[in-house]
């Protein structure tokens, strides 16, 4: 490996699977990013996507390493009541993974799914703090703008900044 870093070479995004659920926990509790609550939310939605949300046409993805590992997952699903409307619910890299690509790739392929499916439009939604300042910035790379900001709306003094990414470009 040159430079000491690891190549994407060989990793595959392919659908999750039931066996990954814990593994994709532990890759979003590993990254340092998501509270405790959010978390546990995650480990309840990945069943809840295996049970019944896919018939809904929730999309979950693995980003696994050429053994099979996971080092990533990216969850996407249309917006309830919408037309074309989608969000890009979770994002996750496994840390020591970061800086490599693999957050761009993932976005890449839900963007592609979404439109596929007949989305004109992907929102993702982070924290305004100082903490997700590189959340924003990645957003803002891979070529979303900010559509909204609630102010206090995960705690006072924690705003929800809302992205949006027009797919029909």
């Amino acid at each position: 490996m040159a430079g000491g870093k690891k190549t994407n070479l060989g990793m595959k995004l392919g659908k999750t699977k039931p066996g990954e659920f814990d593994a994709l926990v532990a890759l979003a509790a590993g990254t340092g990013m998501f509270k405790k609550l959010e978390i546990e939310v995650l480990g309840e939605l990945l069943r809840d996507w295996h049970a019944s949300l896919v018939t809904e046409g929730h999309l979950c993805r693995t980003l696994r390493e050429a053994d099979g590992t996971p080092v990533g997952f990216v969850y996407h699903a249309p917006a309830v009541m919408t037309k074309g409307t989608w969000h890009l619910y979770w994002l996750v890299v496994d840390k020591n993974a970061q800086g490599r690509g693999l957050g761009r790739r993932m976005v890449r392929h839900a963007e592609a799914d979404a439109r596929k499916l007949g989305a004109h439009h992907l929102l993702a939604e982070t924290s305004g703090t100082a903490r997700y300042a590189p959340t924003r910035a990645f957003y803002d790379k891979v070529g979303y703008s900010v559509e909204a900001r609630v102010r206090d709306f995960y705690a006072p003094g924690d705003d929800q900044v809302i992205y949006r990414k027009d797919l029909r470009r």
